[in-house]
């Protein structure tokens, strides 16, 4: 079964303050897109797909793409403002992409396989990769409109340098999607964790999975999210600062009944580089996996 990973890498790092994408974190000076490239290659993964920017191209051909296509197939798209659905209008002072469900549709020509979504600043853990792997596959005879993510507990997902926004979830006895909410301004605060996103300060669940943008697609929702991006620059015609949002297309399905969504559990730990500090912390962190022999000292 063909399996292809989308990597959304076309963030501005704007919090981090940097090409976070690019940063150093391993012991022979991995990224932690080299993490998630190796950890799929494991788990059966035959193609890679890079959402990239004009602008950083050369950088990360030389650097990640150059390596991976000894091991795996690498493809990779540009992520421009002006990629839009046919017969709908930019707003002449729009300045930056649509966001990541912008991002998705921009592989929709080269992507005709199942797939899965992942943040390129996000490492994952070796279980994301297995366990969705692993139940796509052993849907493949009938796996139109079955979609999965996997989930995390909010509360191991959280940063000690500042908040965070999660795409907290609401799931069914059968470990099915029913909703997802995306909650910004997320932290600790004494022994609670709250989201201070509105006027009221709300407390959540440690406990209650979230979203940490690990997607899988059957490239059936190409078209879907196609149409469906397009209803959506109409309505936001003036707000220039609107983004579209994966989630967006994973709740028009669910409450549209075109897809249902299986919540996979990822049993490791994720973490990731959201501000400057939080560097050093991802660097302990693969020593670490490292040093237990769950990684090579060289991945390539």
């Amino acid at each position: 079964m063909d399996l292809t990973l989308l990597v959304l890498a076309a963030g501005m790092g704007s919090r981090y303050g940097g090409l976070k994408q690019l940063d150093q974190v391993g012991p022979s000076g991995e990224t932690i897109i080299d993490y998630s490239v190796y950890d799929a290659i494991e788990a059966g993964f035959n193609k890679v797909v890079f959402i990239i920017r004009k602008d950083i191209e050369k950088e990360m051909k030389e650097l990640l793409f150059d390596k991976y296509s000894q091991k795996i197939k690498v493809e990779y798209v540009f992520q421009e403002i002006d990629k839009v659905p046919a017969g709908t209008t930019i707003p002449t002072d729009r300045v930056k992409p649509w966001g990541t469900g912008h991002a998705v549709l921009m592989a929709k020509d080269i992507i005709n396989e199942p797939f899965v979504v992942i943040n390129a600043d996000d490492f994952y853990g070796k279980s994301a990769f297995k366990v969705v792997a692993d139940y796509m596959k052993s849907q493949q005879d009938n796996l139109k409109g079955k979609n999965c993510m996997a989930g995390y507990l909010l509360k191991n997902t959280l940063s000690e340098n500042g908040t965070v926004s999660r795409g907290v979830c609401q799931v069914n006895n059968n470990h099915d999607l029913v909703e997802i909410t995306e909650i910004t301004k997320i932290g600790k605060e004494n022994d609670k964790i709250i989201a201070k996103d509105t006027d009221e300060t709300i407390e959540l669940n440690g406990n209650s999975f979230v979203s940490m943008n690990f997607w899988g697609f059957t490239p059936d929702v190409f078209p879907e999210l196609e149409k469906e991006f397009k209803e959506f620059i109409i309505n936001n015609s003036e707000n220039i600062k609107s983004e579209y949002y994966i989630p967006n297309i994973v709740s028009h399905q669910i409450n549209n009944k075109l897809a249902s969504v299986k919540v996979l559990e990822a049993t490791d730990q994720w973490f990731g580089v959201t501000y400057k500090e939080d560097k050093p912390v991802v660097v302990e962190k693969i020593n670490k996996l490292t040093q237990e022999g769950k990684y090579p000292n060289k991945l390539w």
